[in-house]
């Protein structure tokens, strides 16, 4: 049974937001998000299924210290975005 490739999925569950709090005071939420998972063959080993995941994290700012938020410079006549 060769099944080498990218592999069909289901979540069992919806990714679940994380909170964090950090030393400056910054709160923020990061969920992983599962892109694609494929299987590379067994271990020579054990025999077991090899399985490669490409996933990416999500974060967003619940809360950021005023003191930590600057000012942009002057970006007049200035592209930020290309």
């Amino acid at each position: 049974m060769d099944e080498n490739g990218v592999m069909g999925f289901k979540l069992e569950e919806e990714p679940k937001w994380v909170t964090v709090t950090l030393d400056d005071g910054t709160v923020m939420q990061i969920k992983m998000e599962i892109i694609a998972i494929a299987r590379n063959g067994n271990d020579i080993n054990t025999g077991l299924p090899i399985y490669m995941i490409q996933a990416t994290n999500i974060m967003r700012l619940l809360r950021v210290p005023r003191e930590l938020i600057k000012k942009p410079e002057n970006t007049e006549n200035k592209n930020l975005y290309r």
